[in-house]
């Protein structure tokens, strides 16, 4: 029986599964849908399906850069609990998946799923998840991958543990400068690397945020507009790397620490487990029931 994309989809909606694992469950049930559920019920893929609306914020990030260090991902894989995201089988999983979006042109987490896992060409990145939810019992994601690709300078990295990721994109100076600048993008989070990368919403936002807290001081309006010229200026200064004071040498900000060494950044990424995603407060008592349960 021919298997359609209508029939795929179908089985996708139902079961959380990636395409390639759904068509070959479609295919080896000659296209019933039911019989097809049934047996990814029973290999586990299903169970991962169950588990996928559970919220996953813990987990870890990881860095792959290829030799030559003009091209390099930045990953980020979510689990449930801190203790699976120190697990010996999710770390493997984790740097698997950096290895498999460092060798492809894949651009996001969507299009990572059906390719082969490093080290394993039997199983799809989707499939080696589901195979691991199935054995760990959290739920685990694919959330995101960060492209550096074709480099014009040198691609440095470091990891803090395994929650923060960063790297940068340096031309000019070492080794040694380009992992200091990674370790301070990493401590002190900027939002980009110069003012005027700062999105213009973002800007006047505070500008309308500092003007309404001048205008409360009673002060006349050309003082008020000193005021506000003044808190933008610092608040550039601490969004933007080359703004910040250098997190080693405070009294040196890294626009001057570049300088000095004749680098530039052309670019960097950071990357945090959890960002933007909303914890749920569980009762242990009532989590530990869900474990009991199977849930």
């Amino acid at each position: 029986m021919a298997i359609s994309a209508a029939m795929v989809k179908e089985l996708r909606e139902r079961t959380g599964a990636g395409m390639m694992e759904c068509k070959k469950a479609l295919v080896e049930s000659d296209g019933d849908v039911e019989a097809a559920i049934e047996a990814m019920r029973k290999s586990g893929q299903a169970k991962a399906a169950r588990k996928s609306g559970r919220i996953a914020a813990e987990g870890a990030v990881m860095i792959a850069i290829a030799e030559g260090a003009k091209r390099g991902v930045l990953v980020e894989i979510n689990c449930e609990t801190d203790f699976v995201a120190k697990d010996e089988n999710f770390s493997k999983f984790v740097a698997a998946v950096a290895q498999t979006a460092l060798s492809s042109s894949a651009a996001d987490a969507a299009a990572l799923a059906d390719l082969p896992l490093a080290g394993d060409g039997s199983s799809s990145v989707n499939a080696a998840r589901e195979a691991l939810i199935a054995k760990i019992g959290e739920n685990i994601q694919v959330r995101r991958v960060v492209r550096f690709d074709d480099a014009e300078g040198v691609l440095y990295s470091y990891r803090h543990g395994v929650r923060i990721g960063v790297v940068v994109e340096l031309v000019g100076g070492d080794e040694t400068l380009g992992r200091d600048i990674a370790m301070h993008i990493a401590a002190s989070s900027p939002l980009c690397v110069s003012a005027d990368q700062v999105p213009s919403e973002t800007l006047e936002k505070e500008r309308e945020i500092f003007r309404a807290q001048a205008l409360e001081s009673g002060k006349p309006e050309n003082i008020v507009e000193k005021m506000i010229g003044g808190r933008v200026r610092k608040f550039l200064e601490e969004v933007t790397l080359l703004g910040q004071p250098f997190v080693k040498d405070p009294d040196t900000s890294v626009e001057k620490l570049l300088s000095q060494a004749g680098a530039q950044v052309r670019r960097f990424a950071r990357v945090e487990v959890g960002e933007g995603i909303e914890k749920r407060s569980e009762n242990f008592a009532d989590e530990v029931m869900a474990q009991v349960r199977g849930d």
